[in-house]
C-alpha cells in the first residue's frame, strides 16, 4: 500500500488541503481496492451448485404434475 502525505502549504485553508488529500487517495486507488474487496462475493462451490440445480429439477417436477392434473393453471408457457 502506498501512503499518502499531503503537507499543508503556507496560506492554504483546511478546505483546501482535505479537498488535494481526497483527491490524492483516490488517484492511488485505496477507495476501488477497498471496495472491491467490502462487495466482492464468494463463488459457489460445485456441491452447493448441484443441489440448487436439484431443488429447481424437483420444483419443475412438481409443477409440472400439478398443472396436469389440472390443480394449477398455465399463467405462463413457453
Amino acid at each position: 500500500m502506498i501512503v499518502v502525505v499531503v503537507d499543508k502549504t503556507g496560506s492554504e485553508s483546511n478546505a483546501s488541503l482535505l479537498r488535494r488529500f481526497s483527491k490524492r487517495v483516490k488517484g492511488v486507488g485505496h477507495l476501488q481496492l477497498a471496495r472491491t474487496i467490502r462487495y466482492s462475493t464468494r463463488t459457489k462451490s460445485a456441491l452447493k451448485k448441484k443441489q440448487d440445480k436439484l431443488k429447481r429439477i424437483a420444483k419443475f417436477h412438481t409443477l409440472q404434475t400439478l398443472r396436469k392434473e389440472g390443480k394449477i393453471k398455465d399463467a405462463f408457457q413457453r
